[in-house]
């Protein structure tokens, strides 16, 4: 009998014995993104600064979804030694990362003539180097096993600017041309890099510009959608560029956006 055409969907999407990294996780976009992976089968490692805080999403998470599946490190993205140091402890106490999310960002809004440069260092290292820190780090033993995901989540600004938001329009801008460069080097070791590009998405951190009138009607005006996107809406795209399914899909950025990107 001839092998079946089109493989079995179901296993296509399984992420069973898949260890997971999601950076910033432990609130908002990344803890969204944290238990949809862990949903399709993965275990999921968790990351933050605050210890606290994380230990706390553990907790909740833990008892959605029993106990086994999720784990938590606090550690610094931006610090190269605690980098290292963590994705060693990582694969030795859970297992081989299989897939990287690179979420951990901050936003600064200041119109560019008042930033002050340590700020736009902060940014850029958060929103931008963190994922070259963590994304090497990892792909240092994904390309010795030949196979791994790395999603980084970049943002509509990847593709547009508004004022007053500089250094986060260009540390995103940054993270999918680095999401090319990264597909351009290690595709060829069986690893795929991509990046999700979310829309404005109604979050703990853009809380006061839901809560602006003026600035709630013209996100609502200028997506297509006419709605707030939700960290929910990024789980399946995620789910996908994990999974088996995206094997042949490798340095594209995928805008999650109700559509804002495409009209003028």
């Amino acid at each position: 009998m001839s092998e079946p055409l089109v493989p079995d969907v179901p296993a296509l999407f399984d992420l069973t014995g898949t260890v997971a990294l999601v950076t910033g996780s432990s609130r908002g976009i990344g803890r969204a993104l944290a238990e949809g992976l862990a949903g399709a089968g993965a275990t999921v490692v968790l990351n933050g600064r605050d210890p606290d805080r994380l230990a706390r999403t553990l907790d909740e998470l833990d008892a959605r979804l029993g106990g086994g599946r999720v784990h938590a490190y606090a550690f610094d993205v931006t610090d190269e030694a605690a980098v290292a140091e963590a994705v060693a402890r990582v694969e030795t106490e859970v297992g081989p990362v299989g897939v990287l999310v690179n979420n951990a960002g901050v936003q600064h809004r200041v119109p560019l003539v008042d930033l002050e440069a340590a700020d736009w260092r902060r940014v850029l290292e958060t929103d931008l180097t963190s994922a070259f820190l963590v994304g090497r780090a990892v792909a240092r033993s994904m390309i010795n096993r030949g196979s791994g995901k790395i999603i980084n989540i970049a943002s509509v600004q990847s593709d547009l600017a508004r004022p007053g938001i500089g250094p986060y329009t260009a540390a995103k801008g940054g993270l999918r041309t680095l999401t090319r460069a990264m597909a351009a080097e290690w595709a060829r070791s069986g690893i795929q890099v991509n990046a999700l590009a979310p829309g404005y998405l109604a979050t703990e951190m853009t809380q006061a510009l839901v809560d602006d009138a003026d600035f709630n009607a013209w996100v609502l005006g200028r997506t297509p959608a006419a709605r707030w996107g939700t960290p929910a809406d990024l789980v399946g795209p995620a789910v996908w560029l994990a999974s088996p399914a995206s094997a042949f899909v490798n340095g594209q950025t995928i805008f999650v956006d109700g559509g804002m990107t495409v009209v003028v």
